[in-house]
């Protein structure tokens, strides 16, 4: 099996140590706090060591000069797994780590990774646990994976939850077109039908010219900014509720990986920009109106663009299986589950042969029959 995951981006981790026994916090996703494992000390999440900053727009234009405030870019040390291609981040201080997406040991570069700071964070709401049982329940709906893959997931491996990063993308579009509306009428035919002649009413399209504008906002367009999961995967993983977005502050980020962005910001927009003109598009067929639409041509002026970078929840699962790696995601906020589906060569075979069987055995009766 190909392996489609690659990860250019970098991951990150974030610790902070207990006001108590100074081991270290993590976010507990049922708590919505920061809990130590090792005294059961928990701790809010009051931006401790950063301040917190409001969920706002940033301009589109001033993040492509680069011209952004000083406050929302980072730096960072990341190293290149050589094993999945995977930029993975260093703490201060910190000088191996593994790579999250298939666990090779890795020990530091020297390289440094300038990007935007993320402005808002989906925090996680369901546990490892949860998410784990989600995806077995997923892997016993596949009727055509290997028993073995099964089994092996359920030895309670450990998951690795990721924060994947997003673009959202907010603008004002005024769009002008010309095409045609196309009205159905019916004239009637006579024609010959088992020899014999029949009147039909057979259905034409009157059509005329028509023209007009259409005006849009388009409010947080969603474009995935990871290349480390197929897009098919993650975009299945959706719907994402967005209204509960909160202010960015590393505490979330506690006992997870945070994973940078890998696709550009005008990259993203150029993404966004296809899905504006797909719902443009539904729009203008509607403005035309009629039984029938042809669209002849769209002109879109788009200004006010703004942007965010966000960070979303996401448990993953990596199991090799027989030389094979298969991975799976879920959503962690609804517990949805998507990923490479297995097949077993066996279990298909044998479908094969028991739909050959019973069809032989149909056909048999069929044939008995006078």
């Amino acid at each position: 099996m190909t392996d489609t995951f690659n990860a250019p981006a970098p991951v990150s981790e974030h610790r902070f140590p207990c006001n108590n026994c100074g081991s270290d916090l993590r976010f507990d996703p049922q708590a919505g706090e920061l809990t130590c494992d090792h005294c059961g000390n928990t701790q809010a999440i009051d931006g401790t060591g950063f301040q917190f900053q409001p969920i706002k727009e940033l301009d589109f234009q001033a993040g492509l000069r680069t011209d952004l405030p000083g406050t929302e870019m980072q730096e960072t040390r990341v190293t290149s797994c050589p094993n999945c291609a995977a930029q993975v981040e260093f703490e201060d201080g910190k000088h191996a780590t593994e790579c999250p997406f298939c666990a090779t040991p890795l020990v530091v570069d020297t390289g440094i990774h300038r990007h935007i700071k993320p402005r808002a964070v989906l925090p996680f709401a369901l546990p490892e646990d949860v998410a784990r049982d989600a995806m077995k329940d997923w892997l016993g709906s596949l009727w055509f994976a290997p028993n073995g893959l099964k089994q092996y997931a359920r030895k309670d491996r450990k998951m690795q939850g990721i924060y994947v990063p997003y673009w959202t993308y907010d603008a004002d579009t005024v769009s002008s077109y010309h095409g045609e509306r196309g009205t159905v009428y019916y004239e009637t035919q006579t024609v010959m039908r088992d020899g014999k002649r029949t009147r039909v009413q057979v259905a034409k399209v009157r059509w005329r010219a028509a023209s007009g504008r259409v005006a849009r906002f388009f409010d947080d367009v969603l474009v995935l900014a990871s290349t480390s999961l197929p897009k098919r995967f993650t975009d299945a993983l959706e719907p994402w509720d967005l209204s509960a977005l909160e202010p960015y502050a590393p505490e979330y980020l506690a006992g997870f990986r945070a994973e940078a962005y890998a696709v550009s910001l005008q990259d993203g927009f150029g993404q966004a920009r296809q899905h504006m003109d797909r719902v443009i598009e539904r729009d203008v067929k509607f403005d035309i109106g009629g039984d029938r639409q042809r669209i002849h041509g769209i002109d879109t002026a788009v200004s006010n663009i703004t942007f965010k970078h966000i960070l979303l929840p996401v448990w993953l699962a990596a199991y090799k299986y027989r030389g094979k790696t298969y991975r799976f995601v879920v959503n962690g906020r609804t517990g949805r589950v998507q990923g490479e589906r297995p097949y077993s060569t066996i279990k298909i075979t044998f479908a094969v042969i028991l739909g050959l069987i019973l069809a032989a055995i149909i056909g048999y009766f069929v044939a008995q029959q006078p």
